[in-house]
């Protein structure tokens, strides 16, 4: 029975020394004021902290409106890694969305957001 317990506890050890952690530089863009039509296209940069590879395995944003992409590898220690965000902008209006990250860093799940202001083009901008 001790062995067993000892085997856990070495093997829940080995797990416990490589952490993974990631920091993001920010952890909301704010678009500000931008065209309806123009570009959506924003990117979350992070840097692994922690001293295992991060992998991103999944990423869920709360509307089909945002599409994230994700870093196919994995990121090594004190490498940087990015996270594309496209809102469409072809919606005139405030927004603002959560992104969910899911990783396997010690905080599993990671909340980004973005907000912004879709301002409607003019009937004059919408005929050229």
């Amino acid at each position: 029975m001790n062995v067993k317990i000892t085997l856990v506890f070495v093997f829940l050890s080995g797990i416990l020394l490589h952490s993974q952690e990631f920091k993001f530089e920010k952890e909301l863009i704010n678009y500000g004021k931008i065209a309806q039509g123009s570009d959506g296209v924003r990117v979350f940069e992070f840097t692994n902290i922690g001293d295992a590879p991060l992998i991103i395995k999944h990423i869920k944003s709360t509307c089909g409106c945002t599409v994230p992409q994700k870093p196919e590898k994995p990121i090594m220690p004190g490498e940087k890694g990015k996270i594309a965000i496209s809102y469409d902008t072809k919606r005139p209006g405030n927004f603002s969305k959560a992104i969910t990250v899911f990783s396997n860093a010690k905080q599993e799940r990671k909340m980004l957001k973005i907000k912004g202001f879709v301002a409607k083009k003019s009937s004059k901008e919408v005929q050229l």
